[in-house]
């Protein structure tokens, strides 16, 4: 990953010192998105190429990513450049905000780039059209290859400052991808952008692997592949490439998945048909039992202060989802509808808890509050599960699979989003099939 440099703040307005009269409706999904237009940034350069690239291009290549990053949220709606009044250098030093508005834009994103000494120079605005005032500025340098990723700290701090909520564009997603008929499938590790740009493969094939997870804190993944058949975790950096065995367990290890603090890994653990949860820690290797029960305990995650810990279990005869404490003690059991209830997994924010519910052979995404209360299922399908949050706790991303043909004899898994408030659902694109996906935190924290 290549570090941004951040020069300056020009012309930043704290966010306490204007009120905007412009607002985004962040608890409804879709219903109203806020109309914005995204002026392409001006290139103050003639056309020219740096290191195989169009810097020419660049302008309307970022002003594309930022636009499509706004799309994707369901809450905004990008208007359609062919409407646009004013040329790109001209708005960026200030709008003519009513003929903005005859086009019923309310939000005006403006730019301009150079490149000097190898290195390229970003600038935005971002424009209350209602107000008339600009509400943000911000300048960025970095190389030119890095353009992709500037798009999407600019898309981050947009949304930000018209939401109000920590945006999630600069993240990146890793997943399984799968490749070949359902009894015999290849399995990778593959990582790519929040948007599906730069897929990469990390694995090659040879071994299954399954459940990649995010470390909190860094971009460190933990994962279960198997080797010689025997189930091992790994971990993974995903900058240097450096991999090591964190357990080499003889029986049957589960869904591994950092603590919040990232010092720790938590697993269910398979011995003699039981399966209970447990935790090591990363620096000393030491193993601590969590819980000790002969019903199965298994898919653990720590709420984000790391004080209680979620899981599902089916110690009360059908597998349901409980709450402990993070020592095991206090547990609790938080699911009392109809239904088996599994995968749980506890949003950034500490409110909410997402699963996977099955019911007369349907698979559902929900949520539900940490004590159980105000569950609702967003979504349903023939076969969906692994629900991984966004960082800001706004969306979920999980994995679906269909059948395909009449007869339903094909076969296909993808990755598919929700917005928590059940609006905006839409398929990832991914160059092969994919599953077990997991959302990276802010690569620019």
């Amino acid at each position: 990953m290549k570090k941004i440099t951040l020069i300056i703040a020009i012309y930043l307005l704290s966010f306490n010192s204007l009120k905007a009269l412009i607002e985004v409706d962040i608890t409804r999904g879709n219903l109203d998105p806020l109309p914005i237009a995204v002026s392409p940034l001006h290139v103050d350069i003639k056309s020219q190429e740096y290191e195989g690239l169009k810097i020419k291009e660049l302008g309307s290549n970022i002003s594309a990513v930022i636009e499509k990053n706004f799309k994707n949220t369901g809450l905004f709606n990008p208007l359609k450049k062919e409407a646009f009044v004013q040329k790109p250098d001209i708005a960026h030093l200030k709008p003519r905000f009513e003929d903005w508005r005859l086009i019923k834009a309310q939000a005006l994103v403006t730019g301009k780039l150079l490149v000097k000494d190898g290195k390229l120079k970003i600038e935005f605005r971002l424009w209350d059209l209602t107000a008339a005032k600009e509400m943000t500025a911000l300048a960025f340098t970095t190389t030119p290859s890095n353009w992709r990723r500037v798009a999407h700290i600019i898309s981050d701090k947009i949304y930000e400052r018209l939401t109000g909520e920590e945006g999630y564009f600069d993240t990146r997603i890793i997943y399984v991808a799968e490749n070949g008929p359902k009894s015999q499938r290849v399995k990778k590790l593959a990582i790519m952008d929040q948007d599906g740009a730069n897929t990469k493969y990390l694995t090659l094939g040879n071994e299954l692997v399954l459940t990649p997870r995010f470390n909190p804190t860094n971009q460190m993944v933990t994962y279960l592949s198997y080797f010689r058949n025997m189930p091992r975790v790994y971990l993974l950096d995903i900058e240097t490439g450096i991999q090591e065995v964190v357990g080499n367990f003889p029986g049957m290890t589960f869904a591994p998945r950092f603590s919040p603090d990232g010092k720790k890994i938590i697993m269910s653990f398979a011995e003699d048909g039981n399966s209970d949860i447990y935790t090591m820690d990363l620096e000393t290797r030491v193993v601590e039992r969590i819980t000790n029960h002969s019903s199965i305990d298994t898919s653990p995650s720590f709420s984000p202060d790391g004080k209680y810990i979620c899981f599902n279990s089916d110690r009360s005869g059908l597998q349901q989802i409980y709450v402990m404490r993070s020592d095991g003690s206090d547990v609790k059991r938080i699911t009392f509808g109809k239904g088996i209830y599994g995968t749980p997994v506890w949003s950034p924010r500490g409110d909410l808890i997402a699963f996977t519910k099955v019911r007369k052979g349907r698979f559902y995404i929900g949520v539900m509050r940490a004590d159980g209360s105000g569950e609702r299922l967003l979504t349903e399908n023939f076969y969906q599960e692994a629900p991984s949050w966004s960082p800001n706790g706004r969306v979920l991303v999980f994995y679906r699979e269909t059948k395909a043909g009449a007869k339903g004899e094909g076969f296909s898994a993808k990755l598919w989003s929700i917005d928590i408030t059940g609006y905006n659902e839409r398929k990832l694109l991914t160059k092969t099939d994919a599953s077990d996906p997991s959302w990276s935190s802010l690569l620019s924290k």
